[in-house]
């Protein structure tokens, strides 16, 4: 089963689907801004992703500017910062299996189909 991580409001994360209903994929979408994931889905995903956690966050959003910018944390620091302000999270990710792939540009899913 394929799963995104989706924000609706996103156009690179609404194009993402799209790619993916055009390959005739039915993905389990996941609104991770209103179901917010784990401790665990998450450490999965960077896991998936291998990526640390700093890699996987979007450091244009206001909150990490505002919060995070000049601060020095650590990998649990920061998996607790995505898990409180999920807009942190670099979007959208897409999981095929125990692959995972940050999908900018769209056609990043290729690597995981």
């Amino acid at each position: 089963m394929i799963k995104i991580f989706h924000n609706p409001r996103c156009s690179k994360s609404r194009a993402c689907l799209s790619l993916l209903e055009e390959k005739g994929l039915q993905p389990e979408i996941i609104k991770y801004l209103d179901e917010p994931l784990t401790p665990d889905e998450l450490e999965d995903i960077l896991d998936m992703l291998d990526m640390d956690p700093l890699d996987l966050i979007r450091k244009g959003e206001e909150i990490y500017k505002t919060e995070f910018e000049d601060k020095e944390l650590s990998d649990e620091e920061w998996v607790l910062a995505m898990l409180e302000y999920p807009i942190l999270i670099e979007r959208p990710i897409v999981i095929n299996g125990d692959k995972a792939v940050v999908a900018r540009p769209a056609e990043r899913i290729n690597e995981i189909l």
